[in-house]
């Protein structure tokens, strides 16, 4: 008798849950009634009820759901599979212990209408944190209303222009140019643009920094309202003039804002306060290790400085010293000067318990510690693939490395061709194609959470796709070739969607 190998199975092409399903087949059985039967239309109206007999749901069994779901879990790859390099996401490991204190039942299960004699332990949280992110960014003004970071950008954009226009009156009007590098992220304008003002581009200089004199000439135009600047900037590089752009937007009658993403190359070493820095965004969903992608929810604190916080978003969290001894914490909303709510409720709770259970965890050694280990792995890569691929700026990185597909394109291969291959090594793709600035850009950010093991594997699979570009360019070319469904044509997907299923086949397959 022999052994065989089998075929794959389950199959790997896992059908949609319509595809499975089978007339007459169900999941569930409902117990016997045991209440007097009421009539359906009192309890909800036929203009709200389906009349179809739940036509087109799919007809599976629990098991069916149970294993359909199973499988394709399974092929997902996260943070506990292996290093996520996203450049300028910071995807770092989120410590299950981070998870547990979110799952605390009194915190997951508050609901967000409870009042506060009720909830003094989740607002005295709320508090603490506040306290814990104005020490680390030296901004006394804080706001954890925000859901997200360019929602947290927007916000400081708010709290500039609501403070320009209290300072200057009328004369305000004429104070609306927003000064961003031509390397930023592209929510930055954005926000912009959406607080009323006219963006014009800074350029940069060849080693990737802020060009001093073109900051000066824009500011010589006059009516500049500020600047938006990300530190380190979009290429991983630290402003070593930041002192000097801040002292220059002030002297043009300016704000200065700082976009928090790549905060993980500073906290515990740099504080933006300190520097000049008005107005900051903070991301608790990546800074501060809660979770990340996947559509899930964010937190993007915005603080300020003590003439800016006026005007921050209501309500604001305070504490109150009891006669009878004792701290309260309520909501404060006597704010005449708030730019108003940015979200409803007091912004995304669990993240700031994730967050306060990390700075907890690591305290003020510890969080040094792990900058200066997510920027020891940035510069590690850095300079192990420096002679491989093609670096386009001289300096040394903080916490993320730069690089171009120059040398690879000579050969026919490109950045995107690079990133699929590396799934076939088990690896996630960097950030590609940005920031702009760097012609066919990869950005790979491994933060602290990876060891040098893991390390070096990444760096040996771009050295081995390096050599197959000459040896063997279709089979990079060609990547991925050990996923379910191989490379896609991505303008077609992108100009010609298929967004629902059908159950006609032609007409699914054609997207109409």
């Amino acid at each position: 008798m022999s052994i065989k190998k089998v075929t794959s199975h389950p199959t790997q092409n896992e059908g949609l849950i319509f595809e499975r399903s089978q007339t007459g087949r169900i999941g569930y059985r409902l117990p016997k009634l045991d209440v007097e039967e009421t009539n359906i239309d009192e309890i909800l109206p036929a203009e709200l009820r389906r009349n179809d007999g739940l036509e087109g749901v799919p007809e599976v069994s629990e098991v069916d759901v149970v294993r359909h779901f199973t499988r394709m879990s399974t092929w997902n790859y996260s943070i506990d599979l292996g290093m996520y390099p996203l450049g300028s996401c910071t995807m770092k490991y989120n410590s299950r212990l981070n998870e547990k204190v979110a799952r605390i039942a009194g915190f997951a299960g508050l609901h967000p209408l409870a009042p506060e004699e009720e909830s003094q332990g989740a607002l005295e949280l709320i508090y603490k944190l506040q306290e814990d992110l104005a020490e680390i960014t030296g901004l006394p003004g804080v706001s954890l209303q925000p859901a997200a970071g360019a929602q947290g950008e927007m916000t400081g954009v708010m709290l500039i222009r609501a403070f320009l226009d209290a300072r200057d009156g009328e004369a305000s009007k004429d104070r609306r140019v927003m000064l961003i590098p031509e390397s930023a992220h592209g929510t930055n304008p954005a926000s912009a643009a959406l607080a009323g003002f006219t963006v014009k581009a800074i350029r940069a200089t060849a080693d990737g920094l802020t060009d001093m004199d073109h900051l000066r000439a824009l500011c010589d135009e006059g009516g500049v309202a500020g600047v938006m600047f990300t530190n380190p900037n979009t290429v991983g590089i630290f402003e070593k003039d930041i002192k000097t752009i801040c002292e220059t937007i002030h002297a043009a009658g300016g704000l200065v804002y700082m976009d928090g993403a790549n905060m993980n190359a500073l906290v515990g070493i740099a504080r933006p306060g300190d520097m000049g820095v008005d107005v900051i965004h903070l991301n608790l969903h990546k800074t501060f290790s809660t979770p990340h992608g996947g559509g899930g929810p964010g937190c993007g604190p915005c603080l300020c400085s003590a003439e800016l916080a006026a005007f921050l978003p209501t309500p604001r969290i305070v504490s109150e010293h009891l006669a009878e001894g004792g701290v309260r914490y309520r909501l404060d909303y006597d704010a005449p000067d708030s730019i108003g709510r940015v979200k409803a409720f007091y912004g995304n709770f669990g993240m700031m318990v994730r967050a306060l259970s990390y700075i907890y965890t690591h305290g003020k050694d510890g969080l040094k510690e792990a900058t200066e280990t997510a920027v020891l792995n940035a510069r590690y890569v850095s300079k192990k693939l420096e002679e491989t691929y093609d670096k386009p700026y001289a300096s040394d990185c903080m916490h993320e490395a730069i690089f171009s597909h120059k040398n690879q394109s000579k050969r026919g291969i490109v950045t995107l061709d690079i990133a699929k291959r590396l799934i076939d090594y088990g690896f996630h793709p960097p950030t590609v194609y940005f920031p702009l600035v760097v012609e066919g850009a990869m950005l790979i950010e491994p933060t602290e959470s990876v060891g040098r093991a893991d390390l070096d594997a990444f760096i040996q699979a771009m050295i081995d796709i390096d050599r197959e570009a000459t040896e063997n360019p279709d089979l990079v070319h060609d990547a991925p070739h050990s996923t379910r469904i191989g490379r896609l044509d991505e303008a077609s997907a992108a100009r010609k969607p298929v967004l629902r299923w059908r159950p006609d086949t032609e007409a699914s397959a054609t997207g109409a």
